[in-house]
């Protein structure tokens, strides 16, 4: 492989030597007379032939060539500054330099020597480290899943398994999907509709649309005591401005939350916040029957964003996986975590406003 890189540096840099060569020459030849002298006297050669051929009159060469005679003394009488052009040998060494040093730098930096790793195999080397019970980051995870995946094509856990890495490694879009054709397996799981639910939350920055509410339906048919379904339907209610009707829903589920369960105490401080406002108050994200400890929706969904911060731990450089960390923890209503993830954030991408912006409304809690 080395030797590939060497020919195809070799290779350029004989052709940019070519270039500027060419360059070099053209520019000596041209130095010494000045561009507008040279326009000026083909007009009046042109000129000429054209009175000679019989095209114009005498009387219009003569006019027009007097025009064109005082802007070449205008011309003449200015001075340009001359073309400084290079010596050949000194373009030609600086322009093989170049891939050559290129060359060299990876030489001592690089790692020519090390062989080439196709992705099966690298697959297959997760895949011995997850059977061992070693930890791999979530994009490794997202590979291994989707590799089972592809070979059990009937069988769904792998698939949720799969949103669940793709989630962690910022992939919000990908998980869906998965999500979605897992659903189409085994349409009666809850656990798929609840993720899904939950994930099409967090991917509109805590907003219930159509698409969470319609999951979240399919949810409480299968299962009228999720506490899921029922508290993102009711969050719906008031957004949509059925207030009472949303507020009605929220005490229900209160009243079946035991005391002791964390749950209770966020969900009744978030009745009380609505029944004062009269709306959802713009300041906070849900924090509903998993919002106490973090978590909206599934422990799996609170897992995904584990992996997501674990990941960005080891693999920082990933401004879209900043901005998703970010995003998840505003809508979770973690902020002590969403605080100290943006000011990492913006200490390691200071100098990307686009970056800034998009953390910027991220950190906005969802109204």
């Amino acid at each position: 492989m080395i030797w590939l890189w060497i020919a195809a540096a070799l290779v350029s840099a004989g052709l940019a030597a070519l270039v500027v060569w060419r360059s070099a020459l053209a520019a000596r030849r041209t130095g010494s007379d000045s561009q507008a002298l040279a326009v000026y006297r083909r007009q009046m050669a042109e000129l000429d032939e054209l009175a000679d051929s019989g095209l114009i009159a005498e009387s219009e060469r003569r006019s027009v060539r007097a025009e064109t005679g005082r802007r070449l003394l205008a011309a003449a009488g200015r001075v340009e500054p001359p073309v400084v052009a290079a010596r050949p040998v000194v373009v030609l060494v600086l322009a093989a330099a170049v891939p050559l040093l290129a060359i060299g730098v990876y030489a001592v930096v690089g790692a020519p020597g090390l062989r080439d790793q196709p992705f099966a195999r690298r697959l297959k080397g997760w895949e011995a480290l997850a059977a061992t019970g070693k930890s791999l980051d979530p994009a490794e995870f997202a590979a291994v899943w989707g590799d089972i995946a592809a070979h059990h094509p009937d069988d769904p856990t792998p698939l949720a398994e799969f949103a669940k890495a793709e989630f962690a490694s910022g992939q919000a879009g990908e998980a869906e999907q998965a999500l979605q054709r897992a659903i189409a397996i085994a349409p009666n799981r809850p656990d798929l509709w609840d993720m899904l639910g939950v994930t099409l939350v967090t991917q509109a920055n805590g907003a219930v649309g159509p698409d969470a509410q319609a999951a979240f339906r399919h949810l409480l048919a299968l299962d009228p005591n999720s506490a899921d379904a029922r508290y993102y339907l009711a969050r719906a209610r008031i957004a949509g401005g059925d207030v009472q009707g949303g507020l009605a829903a929220w005490r229900a589920l209160l009243a079946v939350l035991p005391p002791g369960d964390p749950r209770h105490d966020a969900l009744s401080q978030e009745i009380q916040q609505v029944a004062s406002a009269g709306a959802l108050p713009a300041e906070t994200a849900p924090t509903g029957p998993q919002g106490g400890q973090g978590a909206v929706g599934t422990p799996q969904i609170q897992a995904m964003v584990d992996g997501l911060a674990a990941r960005l731990k080891a693999q920082p450089d990933d401004p879209a996986g900043w901005v998703q960390l970010v995003k998840a923890y505003t809508v979770l209503g973690e902020t002590d975590r969403r605080d100290a993830a943006l000011t990492e954030a913006r200490r390691r991408y200071a100098a990307r406003p686009d970056v800034l912006s998009a953390l910027e409304a991220a950190a906005k809690p969802p109204s």
